[in-house]
């Protein structure tokens, strides 16, 4: 095999595993979100005050039979359609136990054209005892 052919040869498996690494990455992030979702329920209510943004306060609950840390809340606002107009995110606490709870408040920019809010837990890491950084 000459010298140019094996170095075509070398560049396309380089290509399809740059291509099958990258899928795996996005595979293994669509799951670590979705079963991270699935450990907690959010409870929550808005407040609009005469100015200045939405403020919706809530509960997490930790359905988990694990610890939930660094846990953090996405407040969506979505207009008629479903699409997000305005959002916030806050974090909510470093540690929420299994079968806890945890209060929160998350301010949303006041735009018009908001029918409803979406409230979830947008990142959480998920372990036993305590844990550092």
């Amino acid at each position: 095999m000459s010298a140019r052919a094996h170095l075509r040869r070398s560049r396309a498996h380089g290509s399809r595993f740059t291509v099958a690494a990258v899928v795996a990455l996005l595979w293994a992030g669509a799951v670590g979100s979705a079963g991270a979702q699935e450990n907690f329920r959010v409870t929550y209510g808005r407040e609009q005050p005469a100015s200045g943004p939405t403020i919706i306060s809530g509960t997490v609950f930790n359905d988990a039979r694990l610890d939930a840390f660094d846990v953090y809340v996405t407040a969506q606002a979505l207009n008629d359609s479903g699409k997000v107009v305005a959002s916030g995110i806050t974090y909510v606490t470093s540690s929420i136990p299994a079968g806890r709870s945890s209060a929160f408040t998350a301010k949303v920019p006041n735009v018009p054209g908001v029918a409803s809010f979406r409230v979830s837990v947008s990142s959480a890491r998920m372990g036993y005892g305590a844990q550092s950084p």
